[in-house]
């Protein structure tokens, strides 16, 4: 018997050529890995430069240099994120919730509103809270997250309100809820539930655009990265690159594994049977055979 209802279980034959398969690419993806590590070595890309990290010149400690990168580069990235990613939440969750909205003139100006923050570049909107508004780097980089985010963040609740089946609304208004108690009680939960893979998506990306945060003098990751190699020479760009790019991969990949867990849990707890308690008596006839009249 097939083992999935869209294609049969692979036979002996097809499990060994799978395997060949695995195997043949593994070694080339190795063999990748050795000539690109190996070009770098010919170019000196492994010498002196990475003492950086250990022994920096100018003067300088290796804690000095450590401290400069995760503490004021991340800290100041972590710090821009954690604040907009609420922030967007928030204002997404009103815009969504305006958008399907009955009164045209009210899901009207909503749309016109996102569809404005979604046309708008992330960094134009910093530019403008710092040039027009006066606000601070901090600011600037936090209010460009939050309009840019709370835009695509409402789209994706639209979709999964629009998603969910129709009658519940119905069903909720038949047992005495307003259309705001049935979405706040019965249909956002839902929603979050199920587009919490795309809301965290979206909040990495979150994350990464405060990078652009440099450009309006911001100092995060990327604009700490530059403000030492040009500090201590051009030559330690390579290394500090390589040192920014692990700590951006690190903390977007705890976000991501955050994400998994909690969809884990949230699946698990949605999935767990009711104890219910079955009366397995059943009464049987003493003469099935005669029916009374």
């Amino acid at each position: 018997m097939s083992g999935s209802v869209l294609y049969d279980a692979p036979g002996p034959r097809t499990r060994r050529i799978e395997r060949i398969a695995s195997i043949v690419v593994g070694l080339l993806l190795v063999a990748l890995l050795v000539w690109v590590i190996k070009g770098m070595i010919d170019r000196g890309l492994f010498d002196a430069r990475w003492e950086v990290f250990t022994d920096p010149p100018k003067g300088q400690t290796a804690a000095d240099v450590w401290r400069s990168l995760v503490v004021i580069g991340l800290g100041a990235t972590l710090r821009a994120a954690v604040l907009a990613a609420p922030l967007a939440f928030v204002l997404a969750l009103v815009l969504a919730v305006l958008r399907t909205s009955k009164v045209r003139l009210v899901s009207g100006l909503a749309t016109a509103v996102i569809e404005l923050l979604r046309g708008v570049p992330v960094l134009l909107m910093m530019l403008f809270g710092l040039l027009a508004f006066g606000l601070t780097a901090y600011e600037a980089v936090v209010l460009g997250l939050v309009l840019y985010n709370a835009a695509i963040v409402a789209e994706i609740i639209r979709a999964g309100l629009a998603a969910l089946p129709k009658g519940q609304l119905e069903a909720g208004t038949a047992v005495g809820l307003t259309r705001w108690q049935t979405l706040r009680i019965v249909q956002l939960p839902q929603v979050l539930r199920l587009m919490l893979p795309s809301l965290i998506s979206q909040f990495v990306v979150l994350l990464k655009d405060s990078s652009l945060g440099f450009i309006v003098g911001y100092p995060e990751l990327l604009r700490t990265m530059q403000l030492n190699y040009s500090f201590f020479g051009d030559q330690y760009r390579f290394p500090l690159f390589v040192v920014t790019l692990a700590l951006y991969l690190g903390v977007n990949f705890a976000l991501t594994r955050v994400a998994i867990i909690v969809d884990r849990r949230l699946a698990a707890r949605g999935q767990k049977p009711e104890q219910l308690e079955i009366n397995t008596e059943i009464a049987i006839p003493t003469n099935p055979g005669r029916t009374s009249v």
